[in-house]
């Protein structure tokens, strides 16, 4: 298991009363020090394993497996925080089958930290599959239709957007600064396509850029592809949204366009990586892992073309009765978008 340490240090000092665990672990944490971090939770053990045990559970035919410490704590770093690794034996009472796995880890009741979701990837006597618990589905039994994995990763997937508002900002400046149908169609497919490699990538393992570099350059894209369109519309005017050269095919692009897609497929490689950070897993090649993050991706995308599908048209109606109002409604997006892009990246780079 994989605990972020500091919510564990404070959630089982807080469980079980062990103020002593809370402040050599708090101390530990404030220092940097990762021998006095794994330090605290080897000389505090069994408070440590009791808040996990507790609410994390395996189960067989209805009876609890018991769990056992396998050697002590470690400690590993995901975006520069230190995570607390454990590694846990259940002994079931017979052998099964089937297994529940249960998870009520850090609930919003202790008031640390909310919406706390938990990601399992297991192989049991024959069986594997990744399933994804919170708060609403606590639970899970290895005997899941595959539908109903999946449909997990794609809720998770449509929600990691959704709540996400820097990716929601960099859509927006695309929506923004596309002068027809045709590029927001190739802009949408090119970042997919390229965050959809870097997020698989680095979901597996394969691939390993540090957060403290990833989020900076996830906020610049939003301020450079947002000011993208701002300095077209310094340099055109009214005639900002206006194609250089009409093309032959329906997808064509001229110059400027083309530049803009390349910006975009290079910003779409660093927004993957960003994706993997926030879902946090980072294991060695599995099919059924690739399965669950292609499925997680297929909801991000969703809700991608969802919020496309009803602002473009919108803007573009805007564009052609109100020319005018459209380069302003347009530019305001972009301003805005490009303002809070920039000052995330000096907060990022600042490390606030």
């Amino acid at each position: 298991m994989e605990l972020e340490y500091d919510l564990l240090v404070v959630s089982a000092a807080d469980a079980g009363d062990d103020d002593p665990l809370f402040r050599a672990g708090t101390a530990a944490f404030e220092a940097g020090d990762t021998a006095a971090q794994a330090a605290a939770l080897k000389s505090h053990a069994t408070a440590v394993l009791g808040y996990v045990s507790d609410r994390f559970s395996v189960s067989s035919r209805g009876a609890a497996c018991r769990p056992t410490q396998v050697g002590d704590a470690t400690i590993g770093e995901r975006e520069g925080v230190p995570y607390a690794d454990l590694l846990l034996d259940w002994t079931c009472p017979e052998r099964a089958d089937e297994h529940v796995v249960r998870s009520g880890l850090f609930p919003d009741g202790e008031g640390y930290v909310k919406g706390t979701k938990t990601i399992v990837t297991y192989e049991i006597d024959g069986r594997s599959g990744s399933a994804v618990l919170d708060a609403a589905n606590p639970s899970f039994s290895t005997a899941q239709a595959w539908y109903e994995r999946f449909g997990e990763f794609f809720l998770l997937g449509a929600e990691h957007l959704l709540t996400g508002i820097d990716h929601i900002l960099f859509l927006l400046a695309l929506i923004a600064g596309s002068r027809r149908l045709r590029e927001i169609v190739l802009a949408a497919t090119s970042f997919t396509l390229a965050h959809s490699v870097t997020f698989m990538l680095a979901a597996l393992g394969l691939v390993e850029v540090p957060g403290a570099i990833v989020e900076p350059i996830i906020a610049l894209s939003i301020a450079v592809v947002a000011g993208w369109h701002l300095w077209g519309i310094w340099r055109r005017g009214e005639h900002a949204t206006d194609l250089e050269t009409a093309g032959r095919g329906h997808f064509s692009l001229d110059r400027a366009g083309w530049i803009r897609l390349g910006v975009v497929f290079c910003f779409g490689l660093v927004h993957g990586l960003g994706f993997a950070g926030a879902l946090g897993i980072d294991e060695a090649w599995s099919w059924t892992l690739l399965w669950s993050l292609l499925v997680f991706n297929i909801g991000i995308e969703v809700v991608q073309l969802t919020i496309i599908a009803i602002i473009f048209p919108l803007l573009f109606v805007l564009r052609r009765r109100a020319p005018k109002a459209g380069l302003w409604a347009t530019g305001a997006v972009s301003a805005g978008v490009s303002i809070m892009g920039l000052i995330w990246f000096v907060q990022r780079i600042s490390g606030s």
